[in-house]
C-alpha cells in the first residue's frame, strides 16, 4: 500500500494539484475552530465574534478621511465609524441610512480566518523550495490557480459570516451585499488602481533602453543605486525600478556574483529611495490626500540621507569583495567588453512624467483647474489616463528597443496572479486590524515606527499606514506644538513625531520582504528572467534581517524620539 501511495504521488499529474489542497485544510482547520458553528435559524453556517464597543474615543474615525488613496477611489481602511454613545440603542445621526439599524459594526472577524491570507505567503515562500512543486510553481497559471483558490476561500468567509462589511458608515447586509462590498474595496478599489499603475510604469520603462557596458565596478554599481535612491522620490520606487534594473543587469551580465546587488538594488531604489515626496511610494500619498503638506515629507531627509548612505556604504564593501572573488576571465570579458552608454526611446520619459503626474492630480474629489475629477466605476480617469500612457508607449516605440530590454509581460503578470489573491485574502487581516488597532498599546514614536514597519512588510504598506495614521490622530499629546492641524482624523490633528514614525516605518520596512511593496516582486522576476537565481522567500528575509534591521535600530534610537 505505501508503495502504491508512493507511485501516485510522483505521476506529475497528480502530483501538481497537491497545491490545491491549500484551501481544503483552510476550511477544515477553520470549521474546527469553537468559533464557527452552526446558526440556531438556518442550516448556513455562521462565525461567532466577540463584540467591540467601537467608542469615539477608542476607534479612530475613518469617515474623516475622505478615503481616496493612491491605490483606489476608496481605501480598503475607509470605513466610517458612527458615532454612537455606549450602549446606546439610537441611530447615529451621522448615519446616512436615517433610522436604520446596520448589525455587525460592532463586529470584528475571528483571528483563525486569516489562514487564507497566511497560507498564500506560505506558498510563495515554500513552494519554490520543494523539488516536485518547483517548476510547476514557475508558471503564472499555477499562482493564480493558489490565490484564485484561497481568495474563494476568503469570499466564501464573508458570504456565510452573520454580519455584514463595514462600508460607508454602517455594515453592509449579509450574504452577497457582504460580498460584493468587500470585493469592490480589494479589486476595484485597491488591486485595479494597483495594477494599473505597476502596469503602465512598467510598459513604459521597458521602452527605454539603456544600452551600455561599461565595466561592473562596484563603484559604477553603487553610483546606479544611488541614482534610483534619489530617482525614486521624484518618479516612484515603481518607474525608478523600473527604469534601472535592465541596464543594472545588463551592466553585471559578465559577473557571476550578481544575487547581492539586486537584493539591495530592492533595499535601496524599491523602497527607501521614495521617501522624500508624496509620489515616492503610495503610503505617503495617503497622508497627502488627507492633508499633509505635499512638501512636509522632506522633513524625512535626514532618516532618507542616512539609509541611504548606509546600505550604499555596504553595498560597495560587499561588491569590492564580491568582485575581486570573481574568476579572472569573468574580470577580463568584463574590462574589454565596452560600449558606450545610448539611450534609445527617449519619448518614454515624458510619458513617465505622464503618469506621475497623473497619480498626483487625478484624484477622484478633487478640484483641478476649477474641474472636479469625477468618480467613476469600474476605472477611474486616473486609470484610464495611465493606460492610454502605456498603450501611447506601445504604438510610438520600436519593436527593436523592446526587444534590446528582452521584454515581455512575465514579471507584471506574476504580480497580478499573486497579488489578486493577496488583496482579497488581506480583507480579513486588515478589518481585524482597522477595528483593533487602537487597542494595542501603542503610545511612543517607536511603538508606531516598528508596529507599522512590521505589518507593512507582509501586508500592503498604503492601508497599514492609514491605520495607523487614524490611530495617531486619536491619542493625546502633552506638547501642542508638535501637533500637525488640517488632517482628516478624528480631532483634526495628529502628532508629528508619530506621523514621521509611521512614514518611516511603511516606507522602509516594506523592504523586509518579498510583499512588501509592488516593485520588490516586479525586480525579482525580472531578475531571474535574465538567468539570476534569487533568494527564496526566507532566503531574502535573511538578508533584510541580516543588514535592515540593525538599520532600523539605529534609526530608532538616532531618529524616533
Amino acid at each position: 500500500m505505501k508503495s502504491l501511495f508512493f507511485s501516485v504521488y510522483r505521476q506529475p499529474v497528480e502530483r501538481k494539484y497537491i497545491p490545491l489542497l491549500f484551501p481544503v485544510f483552510c476550511i477544515l482547520g477553520l470549521f474546527a475552530d469553537p468559533g464557527f458553528t452552526q446558526s440556531s435559524s438556518t442550516t448556513t453556517a455562521i462565525l461567532k465574534t466577540t463584540p467591540v464597543q467601537f467608542e469615539p474615543a477608542v476607534l479612530p474615525d475613518l469617515a474623516a478621511s475622505g478615503v481616496q488613496g493612491a491605490t483606489g477611489a476608496h481605501s480598503s481602511l475607509s470605513v466610517e465609524v458612527l458615532q454612537k454613545p455606549a450602549g446606546s440603542s439610537q441611530p447615529s445621526p451621522t448615519d446616512s441610512h436615517a433610522g436604520i439599524q446596520h448589525p455587525g459594526l460592532r463586529e470584528i472577524p475571528s483571528a483563525a480566518w486569516i489562514t487564507p491570507f497566511v497560507a498564500l505567503l506560505l506558498a510563495i515562500a515554500i513552494f519554490p523550495l520543494v523539488p516536485s512543486l518547483s517548476h510547476w510553481w514557475e508558471h503564472n497559471s499555477s499562482k493564480l490557480l493558489v490565490a484564485a483558490a484561497l481568495g474563494v476561500v476568503t469570499i466564501a468567509y464573508y458570504w456565510l459570516r452573520d454580519f455584514g462589511f463595514p462600508h460607508g458608515g454602517h455594515a453592509t447586509d449579509t450574504g452577497l451585499d457582504a460580498v460584493l462590498a468587500m470585493l469592490r474595496h480589494a479589486v476595484i478599489d485597491d488591486f485595479i488602481p494597483f495594477i494599473v499603475l505597476l502596469f503602465s510604469l512598467f510598459v513604459i520603462s521597458g521602452g527605454i533602453s539603456v544600452s551600455s557596458n561599461v565595466p561592473a565596478h562596484p563603484k559604477t554599481n553603487t553610483f546606479i543605486l544611488a541614482l534610483g535612491g534619489l530617482l525614486a522620490s521624484f518618479i516612484g520606487t515603481t518607474g525608478a525600478a523600473m527604469l534601472l534594473i535592465r541596464p543594472l543587469l545588463q551592466i553585471n551580465q559578465e559577473r557571476r556574483f550578481v544575487v547581492h546587488t539586486v537584493v539591495f538594488f530592492i533595499f535601496v531604489v524599491c523602497n527607501i529611495g521614495g521617501s522624500l515626496l508624496p509620489v515616492g511610494d503610495p503610503p505617503l500619498f495617503l497622508g497627502y490626500l488627507r492633508g499633509v503638506p505635499f512638501l512636509w515629507t522632506f522633513h524625512l531627509v535626514f532618516e532618507w540621507a542616512f539609509c541611504l548612505v548606509f546600505l550604499l556604504v555596504v553595498y560597495f564593501f560587499w561588491d569590492l569583495w564580491a568582485w575581486k572573488k570573481e574568476p579572472p576571465e569573468s574580470i577580463l570579458q568584463d574590462a574589454t567588453t565596452k560600449e558606450p552608454i545610448r539611450i534609445q526611446g527617449l519619448h518614454n520619459f515624458a510619458l513617465l512624467l505622464g503618469v506621475v503626474l497623473c497619480v498626483a492630480l487625478l484624484v477622484p474629489g478633487k478640484v483641478l483647474l476649477g474641474w472636479t475629477v469625477p468618480h467613476l466605476f469600474p476605472i477611474g480617469i486616473r486609470e484610464m489616463a495611465q493606460i492610454l500612457l502605456a498603450g501611447l508607449s506601445m504604438v510610438l516605440t520600436r519593436k527593436a528597443i523592446r526587444e534590446a530590454n528582452n521584454f515581455n509581460f512575465t514579471a507584471i503578470g506574476e504580480v497580478a496572479c499573486l497579488f489578486i489573491g493577496i488583496f482579497i485574502t488581506m480583507q480579513v487581516p486588515i478589518e481585524i486590524l482597522n477595528a483593533r488597532g487602537s487597542q494595542l498599546g501603542l503610545a511612543t514614536p517607536a511603538h508606531f515606527f516598528w508596529a507599522t514597519g512590521v505589518l507593512s512588510s507582509f501586508l500592503d504598506n498604503a492601508p497599514t499606514y492609514v491605520v495607523f495614521f487614524q490611530t495617531a490622530g486619536t491619542l493625546p499629546w502633552s506638547n501642542p506644538d508638535q501637533l500637525m492641524s488640517g488632517v482628516q482624523t478624528t480631532t483634526g490633528t495628529i502628532p508629528v513625531p508619530l506621523l514621521i514614525a509611521i512614514s518611516l516605518g511603511a516606507v522602509f520596512m516594506g523592504a523586509n520582504t518579498y510583499i512588501g511593496n509592488g516593485p520588490n516582486f516586479m525586480v525579482k522576476s525580472i531578475a531571474e528572467q535574465a538567468g539570476i537565481k534569487m533568494p527564496s522567500f526566507f532566503g531574502y528575509m535573511l538578508y533584510s534581517i541580516g543588514i535592515l534591521i540593525p538599520l532600523f535600530i539605529l534609526i530608532t534610537l538616532i531618529f524616533i524620539h
